[in-house]
């Protein structure tokens, strides 16, 4: 190996190891994971495209309680409860901003 490759080594070990966030990470599988419970309901009533741009819409507004009970029910149909949490979140401002942005149309009340 090459001695400045050699040299290099550690600095690039660091700065790898730095831009490895461990709470960004879960962040991201925690909203994936509520991504596959999420878009299903939504895609029911609009097409794949606008229901994906709508997800990321819900889930930008949930918060860090929300999307871990909605993650609760990856892997089975989202009930009644996980619905209206869907819901709650698609109707607050937050979330209707980002449909307004994305041409996604608005839940209404």
């Amino acid at each position: 190996m090459h001695k400045v490759t050699i040299k290099l080594l550690p600095f690039l070990a660091v700065l790898l190891l730095t831009a490895c966030d461990p709470g960004e990470l879960v962040d991201s599988a925690l909203k994936r994971t509520a991504h596959s419970v999420v878009f299903p309901v939504v895609n029911i009533d609009m097409p794949a495209e606008p229901a994906r741009l709508a997800t990321n819409c819900i889930l930008d507004a949930a918060s860090q309680e929300e999307l871990q009970l909605l993650a609760r029910d990856v892997g089975v149909e989202a009930g009644t409860a996980t619905k209206a949490t869907i819901r709650q979140i698609a109707v607050r401002p937050a979330a209707q901003s980002c449909f307004a942005a994305s041409g996604v149309p608005p839940v209404v009340g």
